[in-house]
């Protein structure tokens, strides 16, 4: 069936979990899952929402009816969850032993070749063409070859503006969230080349087109629960055909997670999250907020509890900086054998600016974090002591803008008229 079946909240409210109950049980049915191996994937636990709530309550209805069910993380190149991480995220306790019993939880593993199968390739004329001529090489396919054990996919997440490809959500729990390295690389780094700023909040890019593409070598039935979340609450959910649901998905998060200013600050403090446990994450307080700093202004990353660059890519960050995105191409012989998603975080993460013999950033990027002095310097990013902070002085400063729980909604500078 290709029925888009949707349930929206009034405005300014949210989505009450007896009709969320009844959503899923009239989708499941209407799908028909009967007698059907069937394998969610969900995201981790650096994206908010009740997903502990939803998955027991699709499992209510799928176990039952099926002959298997099993669970799959998309982690992109996110560490692993371990399993009281995973009961965590889940809300998973020992009244729900039954409902778990016989259901596997798998992580993705991004870098171990024996975990992916390769289905297909993107040609380098292809990928020129989607790229606006970005990039001129040919991409191959891979994806986590335990879906092939499957009859029928189901994912399940949410959709919020996105730094590499507009929005996230739909097909993109697939790529890059269970899929191998060479995809993950290029996806991300046409993203940086196009740049956050152009890039971020927009539903049409080359990026999600990339995305699209890739997604017609997967030839196992899979339909999308895509969910428009605030607060950890949900406001809305699309169902059905994995574009159509994330297509009004993200139209719908245009609306609720998109804030429009009229002015930009000089200093806008980000107060990430505690869903975000390291810069690799945190980055995305940046990518939300970049739009809103007047230019040599400063964008904070307040996050007192975060103490690594990257659990996953750490090591290689610290060997070659934070830059803007000219630095790179400039000095593309030191760096063309670096792995192309850890430069653009990289780049993301410094966000704008120019290089010709002299780096020159629009803003400057500072962290309050447990990231030592030394290592910020080390990585060209500012350093703050957390504590040093004077709260009521930025708050009373008009030039200032202190944004909490950063990362998910988007801010956007837009003149008057």
């Amino acid at each position: 069936m290709n029925s888009i079946y949707s349930l929206v909240s009034s405005k300014n409210s949210f989505l009450s979990k007896k009709k969320i109950t009844k959503f899923i049980e009239r989708f499941i049915k209407n799908e028909d899952y009967k007698n059907l191996k069937v394998l969610l994937i969900i995201p981790d636990s650096t994206r908010s929402g009740p997903f502990g709530f939803l998955v027991k309550t699709i499992l209510k209805y799928l176990k039952p009816i099926c002959s298997k069910v099993d669970i799959l993380i998309a982690l992109g190149t996110h560490p692993k969850m371990s399993k009281e991480k995973i009961n965590e995220f889940l809300d998973i306790s020992s009244k729900d032993k039954d409902l778990f019993k016989n259901v596997k939880i798998f992580n993705h593993e991004w870098n171990n070749k024996d975990k992916l199968k390769k289905i297909g390739t993107l040609t380098k004329d292809l990928v020129r063409k989607i790229s606006n001529n970005l990039l001129n090489e040919s991409v191959d396919i891979s994806i986590n070859r335990i879906v092939f054990n499957y009859d029928k996919i189901l994912v399940i997440g949410p959709v919020f503006p996105h730094e590499v490809v507009g929005f996230s959500g739909g097909w993109k729990y697939f790529f890059p969230g269970i899929c191998g390295e060479n995809f993950i690389h290029l996806f991300h780094w046409l993203g940086a080349l196009i740049t956050n700023l152009k890039i971020n909040g927009k539903i049409d890019t080359p990026v999600r087109t990339l995305i699209h593409e890739a997604a017609k070598y997967v030839k196992i039935s899979t339909k999308l629960l895509a969910l428009d979340v605030s607060e950890k609450k949900i406001t809305a959910i699309f169902a059905g055909d994995m574009i159509k649901a994330w297509y009004m998905a993200a139209k719908r998060s245009e609306k609720t997670h998109i804030i429009y200013l009229n002015r930009k600050y000089n200093r806008v403090v980000g107060i990430a999250p505690s869903m975000y446990d390291d810069l690799w994450t945190a980055g995305k307080v940046m990518y939300k907020l970049e739009s809103i700093v007047k230019d040599c202004g400063e964008l904070i990353i307040y996050a007192p509890r975060i103490k690594e660059i990257s659990y996953t890519h750490g090591r290689i960050l610290k060997k070659i900086g934070y830059h803007v995105r000219d630095y790179f191409i400039k000095n593309w012989k030191r760096f063309k054998n670096i792995p192309k998603g850890i430069l653009a975080h990289s780049t993301h993460v410094k966000g704008q600016g120019c290089f010709d013999k002299v780096e020159k950033p629009r803003i400057n990027v500072i962290l309050a974090t447990k990231i030592s002095e030394k290592i910020c310097k080390k990585v060209n990013l500012g350093y703050l002591d957390p504590d040093s902070l004077d709260w009521k002085k930025l708050k009373n400063n008009p030039d200032t803008l202190i944004v909490d729980n950063a990362g998910e909604t988007l801010y956007l500078y837009r003149k008057k008229g």
